[in-house]
């Protein structure tokens, strides 16, 4: 067996790969395999954290075991890393400076997935990008929009500039739907509609009142807006339309009017005697 494990592969000057250096590099893969799986087990069976967090956890267990196991691999192979770094140091320098974009990518990837500002299944709004979020890597984040279109955004778009985080801890988001009457309407009558409407879709939080208020005197309409709280961000354009189908339908049950602009035209009159 001594023999069998000893016996070199390969031979380059002096350095030299044999049978042991392909096993012990087939043990280190499968332990590393075996830990990652246990471990992600274990953490997604926890009850205590949400699944943005497990997630975030387990990506930063796994990079890090990967970067651990890469090294003993290397080592483990005959290649010593002290030499190898102090012989590229040159090398690792100009690299560095022509990558400095893709490193920061990916430490905006650690950012994110230490701080969990933004997780797994959260709805964002990013360079006015409505999307939720379905997995945060080490260098880019994919995302799918609204219209059902897949996106991988660079981690530093997300870190670097201003970002919306619709779902942020679960909380309800508001949102607004604008509707002018006639001047002729009761507004107290109207406020009740909006409100009613608004209340008795299933998307609505119950937990906070929708509300109705006077926007503004326009030159035709009394603007209203109606304000309703949800957690189901990422589809709320269908539940705005939904509420506006509504709004109209109840409308024209009461008899409230919703007016279009017009103008009054005065011509001049003429003088037909001589």
């Amino acid at each position: 067996m001594e023999e069998f494990l000893n016996y070199n592969l390969f031979r380059f000057r002096d350095y030299s790969l044999s049978v042991y250096h392909l096993v012990a590099l087939g043990i280190l893969i499968l332990v590393t395999w075996t830990i990652l799986y246990i471990l992600r087990k274990a953490i997604f069976r926890s009850r205590r954290m949400d699944p943005g967090r497990k997630y975030a956890l387990y990506q930063i267990i796994r990079y890090v075991s990967l970067v651990i196991a890469i090294a003993i691999g290397l080592e483990s192979l005959g290649v010593k890393l002290t030499v190898l770094m102090a012989g590229s140091a040159a090398l690792l320098v100009g690299i560095g400076l022509g990558l400095q974009h893709l490193f920061n990518d990916f430490v905006s990837g650690i950012i994110l997935l230490a701080d969990a500002s933004v997780e797994v299944d959260d709805v964002i709004e990013v360079d006015g990008i409505v999307a939720r979020v379905q997995a945060i890597n080490l260098r880019t984040s994919l995302v799918k929009t609204r219209d059902e279109k897949y996106i991988i955004l660079p981690n530093s778009v997300i870190t670097g500039g201003k970002l919306i985080n619709w779902t942020h801890h679960k909380a309800l988001s508001r949102f607004d739907i604008v509707v002018g009457v006639s001047y002729n309407s009761n507004v107290e009558e109207v406020r009740d509609i909006l409100i009613d409407v608004a209340q008795s879709h299933p998307h609505v939080s119950p937990e906070r009142v929708p509300r109705a208020r006077i926007l503004n005197f326009s030159d035709s309409s009394i603007d209203f807006e109606v304000l309703f709280w949800t957690k189901e961000v990422f589809g709320v354009e269908n539940t705005k339309s939904d509420i506006r189908f509504a709004i109209c339908k109840a409308f024209r049950e009461h008899g409230v009017e919703i007016p279009f602009p017009q103008r009054v035209v005065h011509m001049p009159r003429q003088n037909t005697s001589d």
